[in-house]
């Protein structure tokens, strides 16, 4: 099982503040992983301490793209937590890689491979915007979390089905609008930059969840 935990979105639940970016924790019985950090670190880190998450206990940092609405919190988390292991892409500029591993492990990213147990990126992905996106396999069929998802659904999905059958799709959507291919999924869980969310939650009114910080997801 995996425990999501959004902790960084454009809309928010009642007592968490919203703010343009993108961030939630990956918890399973084996350690926790922060997914991107949104692009204010301090906010990061007060929705953090709302929802009883301490930054010491996260092991692994994934990053999906870099773009600054995923990677602004990095200061702050790193400073919050030097022991952490980073995973970015390999596209990376060389000076943010250099300044990363001035402060944690740095992991590059080009092909897909296993992050932990049950957990893999789908290796980095797409030609203008270099992007990698986790695939949770639960052992009951697959979820694909998503930073931004630039480098379109088919890419990213067709990659992930090689761990198995995807059965949701969570994070941004970006403008992408091959809907057909999310049909049959059991979960769509969109938020940040997701285009045409109301359109989704309009073909999938069953499967469809609005990603907002505070949201907690328990997948099987």
């Amino acid at each position: 099982m995996f425990r999501l935990t959004v902790i960084y979105d454009n809309k928010a639940n009642q007592d968490f503040t919203a703010s343009w970016g993108f961030a939630v924790l990956v918890e399973t019985n084996h350690e926790t992983i922060l997914f991107d950090t949104g692009w204010d670190g301090g906010l990061l880190l007060r929705n953090m301490r709302k929802l009883n998450i301490d930054p010491a206990d996260i092991r692994k940092l994934v990053i999906s793209h870099q773009h600054w609405d995923h990677i602004g919190g990095l200061p702050e988390i790193l400073q919050a937590n030097p022991r952490l292991e980073v995973y970015v892409p390999a596209s990376f500029s060389e000076n943010l890689k250099k300044e990363i591993e001035k402060r944690a492990t740095l992991i590059e990213i080009k092909e897909p491979i296993k992050i932990s147990r049950g957990i893999r990126s789908t290796g980095e992905l797409g030609d203008k915007v270099k992007e990698q996106a986790l695939v949770l396999d639960t052992g009951n069929g697959c979820y694909v979390l998503t930073g931004c998802a630039h480098p379109g659904l088919a890419a990213i999905l067709d990659t992930a089905t090689r761990c198995g059958k995807v059965k949701g799709v969570l994070g941004g959507l970006h403008d992408n609008s091959e809907f057909e291919r999310l049909r049959g999924m059991e979960l769509i869980a969109a938020g940040h930059c997701t285009s045409h969310r109301e359109k989704i939650k309009e073909t999938f009114p069953e499967t469809f969840v609005e990603i907002k910080v505070g949201l907690k997801l328990d997948l099987r």
